[in-house]
C-alpha cells in the first residue's frame, strides 16, 4: 500500500502542516490579494515551498495553486503529476477558525489514485489510495511519525447511505442560491435535513468518514482543491459527480477550474 512516493507526500503534507501551524498561531493578519481576487498568505508561500522541495525527489511534475504550472501543451503529456494545494481554506485561516488543510494528490490518467489531507491545527490526518479501496483517518499525528506505528491506529473510514434524515454538508464560505435550492429539492425525500458546516476539503472527509450523506459544490473550484478529496472519497466508494457530464471529475485538463459537482455515496 505505502509505496515510496506515498510516503513522500504524507511527510510533506505534514511537515508543511507543522509549518502553517506556526504560521497561524503567530499570524499578523498581512494578506495579499491574488489576480482572481483570493487571498495570499505567507503560510501559503511557505507551505508550497516545502512540499515542493519534497516532491521533487519523486520525479513527477506538480501542478500546485503558488506556483506557474506548465502550458497544457506539456501538461497533456503527462501520464501521472501530483496536485498539491499548500493551503486549502486561506479565507478559514484569515477567519481564525482552524478548518483550513493542506492537500496532496497523486493523478494517473486523469484521475486521482491516492491523496492526503493533513488538518494542521487539530493534527489530523487523511489518506486515500483508490486503487486498494481504503481510506485512513489518524490523530496526534506530527513530523516525527513512523507510518508504520500510524498504521496499527489507523480508524478505516467508511461512508453511511441517508436513511429519513439526510446530513448536507455546507460550505463555511460559499453557500450559494444553487446550492440552497439543492437542499430544498432533498425536502421531497427525507423527513429532516441536518446542515453540517465545515470549511476546505474537510467537506470531503466528513462523507468519506459517514459523519455527512452528500455535499453539493455548486461553485467554482480548481483542480487542487478537490483531488486529495476525492481520491479518500473514491477509495471508499463515494463518488464525486461532475453535474454537467454526470461521470466523476477529471484532473489536470486544459482549464484547471473544476464544475460545478456533488459528492455522495453510491
Amino acid at each position: 500500500m505505502l509505496n515510496k512516493n506515498f510516503e513522500i507526500a504524507i511527510q510533506a503534507a505534514v511537515k508543511a502542516g507543522e509549518k502553517v501551524n506556526e504560521i497561524y498561531n503567530n499570524f499578523d493578519g498581512e494578506v495579499i490579494v491574488k489576480e482572481d481576487d483570493s487571498p495570499l498568505t505567507i503560510a501559503d508561500k511557505e507551505s508550497n515551498e516545502i512540499i515542493k522541495n519534497f516532491l521533487t525527489a519523486t520525479d513527477i511534475p506538480i501542478i500546485s495553486e503558488e506556483i506557474k504550472n506548465a502550458d497544457y501543451s506539456l501538461r497533456k503529456t503527462w501520464n501521472t503529476c501530483w496536485l498539491v494545494d499548500p493551503l486549502d481554506g486561506t479565507k478559514e485561516f484569515i477567519k481564525r477558525n482552524g478548518q483550513f488543510t493542506v492537500n496532496i494528490a497523486l493523478i494517473e490518467q486523469g484521475r486521482p489514485v491516492f491523496g492526503v489531507i493533513y488538518v494542521p491545527v487539530s493534527k489530523e490526518l487523511y489518506v486515500g489510495f483508490v486503487t486498494e479501496k481504503e481510506s485512513y483517518y489518524y490523530k496526534n499525528v506530527n513530523a516525527v511519525f513512523s507510518l508504520e506505528d500510524y498504521m496499527k491506529n489507523a480508524v478505516l473510514l467508511q461512508p453511511v447511505s441517508p436513511l429519513s434524515e439526510i446530513n448536507v454538508v455546507c460550505s463555511n464560505s460559499h453557500l450559494n442560491e444553487e446550492t440552497e435550492q439543492f437542499i430544498k429539492e432533498l425536502e421531497k425525500d427525507f423527513t429532516k435535513i441536518n446542515k453540517v458546516n465545515a470549511g476546505s476539503s474537510l467537506k470531503f472527509c466528513l462523507v468519506a468518514s459517514g459523519k455527512a450523506h452528500v455535499y453539493p459544490r455548486l461553485a467554482p473550484t480548481m483542480e487542487w482543491d478537490t483531488a486529495a478529496g476525492q481520491a479518500i472519497c473514491n477509495a471508499v466508494g463515494v463518488k464525486v459527480i461532475n453535474q454537467e457530464t454526470g461521470k466523476e471529475l477529471q484532473y489536470n485538463k486544459e482549464n484547471l477550474l473544476n464544475p460545478s459537482f456533488v459528492v455522495e455515496n453510491e
